[in-house]
């Protein structure tokens, strides 16, 4: 994409509401919008709004009645100079008003164009602008202060101070080699202990990417068992709401069923699968076989037994499979099973119908879920590429000690830690390349 352009889209979604934002950035921002609204904004102060018409750049024919608001650069969310038409909200009216900005001389934004040209005139770094994308799409309010920290900065911090303390060990090391004559080897000990501290943060900030991850993709909760146990009955309890199709015919759900919920703050990905059991169905064959897959991927197995008839001598081979796992049982249908006693306490008593125990299954999900730690100062490492950087930091500071407990030649500790310090560039986008960057932005939406 050609930086130089000015850009248009329509920064808010697609659809009926109360108002539509179009957004336009680059050099010939103002120009554009004297094209098609009146009066001429060219004068207008920065961070101003004005109300006025919107028409067409060739007739004149009037659109709508908008709301001007310029942000003049640097001062701006993209650093260039920013024009944003808010219209009313109909489709018909927004598409009307950036087809005449875009007749008047824009072009139509890439995804994540107006984020990347924040990121590429350093309003942000390459963190700050995926925050960006993740708040846009969190799904409950502690993922969106995840979100918000990072765009704040806090994340890019903590890897700023680390790579500098990285840095001044390097300075340090290639002193010594260059000016061999007047500049003595850093003490082991001192260098040992500046990347030990080093090494210290990017592992506590390693040691949140579980937690991180629930917060940013959801955690992944399968309701597995065998057929006609009730899973179907327990999804659509959680939901509040009836979701899955529910019979007393065993094997209904053939398929896998996902749907999204928040429990105390967590975004949930609640998976319904299909009755674990042998058929000559072909169909059901399927459904198993996804069932299968799907338990492989969970972060939580729910495993529904029957209680009205008790612990089945498949749930007992079900449980020794997922040793290790995080797994919750329940025993659903309590209201049809007069005098249960669960063979284990830990095992939730639920009724779907009636909704018994529903809060307590909720409330072990939850405690699961809150089990990953949180960093110092509410920072998290919630995105796979920072923790896959982080790692990559992590062994390279440890293969440093090594190579200083080696009293190997003091280049090759150098050629460790400029490795350890390029991953950490990965993640602020120092040392990002242009691919990277195409590939993030284009996950971003186009007007953002």
């Amino acid at each position: 994409m050609n930086t130089s352009d000015t850009i248009a889209a329509i920064a808010t979604p697609i659809g009926s509401g109360g108002i539509g934002v179009i957004r336009i950035s680059g050099s010939e921002s103002l120009a554009i919008a004297s094209q098609v609204f009146k009066p001429d904004p060219r004068s207008f102060l920065t961070h101003t709004a004005h109300h006025g018409a919107v028409v067409h750049p060739r007739s004149g024919e009037e659109i709508d009645d908008a709301v001007l608001t310029v942000f003049r650069g640097p001062r701006s969310y993209t650093g260039d100079d920013v024009v944003e038409l808010s219209c009313h909200g109909g489709i018909a009216t927004v598409r009307t008003a950036l087809a005449a900005v875009l007749e008047a001389g824009a072009r139509l934004a890439e995804p994540g164009e107006f984020t990347q040209r924040a990121f590429l005139n350093g309003r942000i770094d390459l963190a700050q602008a995926e925050a960006v994308n993740d708040l846009i799409r969190a799904r409950t309010d502690e993922a969106r202060k995840v979100a918000l920290r990072q765009l704040d900065g806090k994340l890019s911090g903590k890897i700023s101070g680390v790579s500098s303390k990285i840095l001044g060990v390097i300075a340090a090391v290639e002193a010594a080699i260059d000016f061999p004559e007047d500049v003595p080897e850093p003490e082991p000990e001192w260098i040992i202990g500046e990347i030990g501290a080093a090494r210290s943060v990017v592992e506590d900030l390693l040691n949140t990417f579980g937690r991180g991850r629930i917060y940013r993709e959801g955690l992944r909760v399968v309701i597995a068992g065998r057929v006609n146990v009730g899973k179907s009955s327990l999804l659509n309890a959680l939901l509040r709401h009836a979701r899955a199709i529910v019979t007393p015919i065993p094997g209904t759900t053939r398929d896998v069923i996902e749907e999204s919920l928040e429990i105390r703050g967590i975004p949930i990905v609640a998976i319904d699968t299909a009755g674990l059991r042998a058929t000559d169905d072909p169909v059901e064959q399927i459904g198993v076989e996804l069932s299968h897959r799907s338990i492989e991927s969970a972060d939580i197995v729910l495993l529904v037994i029957d209680a009205s008839k008790g612990m089945h001598e498949e749930d007992r081979a079900m449980l020794e499979r997922l040793r290790g796992r995080q797994v919750i049982v329940a025993a659903n249908k309590i209201d049809l099973a007069d005098g249960y006693h669960a063979e284990d306490e830990s095992i939730i008593l639920t009724s779907a119908p009636s909704g018994e125990g529903i809060e307590a299954l909720e409330d072990r999900i939850a405690e699961i879920a809150g089990s990953e730690p949180m960093g110092s100062e509410g920072i998290v490492v919630s995105n796979i590429r920072h923790e896959r950087s982080l790692r990559s930091a992590y062994e390279s500071l440890g293969q440093a000690i090594v190579t200083l407990g080696n009293a190997e030649p003091i280049d090759l500790l150098s050629g460790d830690l400029m490795a350890a310090r390029n991953a950490l560039g990965l993640i602020t986008g120092e040392t990002a390349s242009e691919d990277l960057l195409d590939r993030i932005f284009s996950e971003f939406c186009i007007g953002k």
